[in-house]
């Protein structure tokens, strides 16, 4: 799944505008995002409410779609980005991240690869 993931970072990176390259998006001048300083809160305030394998009401999300750890997270990466980062986000349905917010998201999605 990570090679499909780093094909969909440069779409994502294209349909953003931006001629950003993936050294200048994760280079060192970039405060680094983790799992433990930035992922995993935020898809626990974010996604886990519809995206925990023990979330009592899904609201429809798919139950093979859960967010629970890091690696989860990894796995579904292309669909995050898809969903939640870029122009065209719709997830969470309700809004929710700022646009800071989601940027980190992608910084963090692409750069910990």
């Amino acid at each position: 799944m990570r090679t499909w993931v780093l094909a969909a970072s440069w779409l994502v990176l294209g349909a953003c505008g931006g001629d950003e390259t993936t050294s200048e998006l994760c280079g060192p001048s970039v405060a680094a995002q983790s799992w433990e300083t930035f992922g995993q809160g935020f898809l626990t305030s974010q996604c886990q409410g519809c995206h925990a394998s023990a979330a009592v009401d899904r609201f429809g999300a798919p139950e093979d779609v859960a967010f629970d750890t890091e690696a989860d997270a990894l796995d579904w990466a292309d669909r995050i980005l898809a969903r939640a980062t870029g122009p065209d986000a719709d997830m969470p349905p309700a809004g929710g991240p700022s646009e800071q917010d989601r940027e980190r998201l992608r910084r963090w999605l692409l750069c910990d690869l």
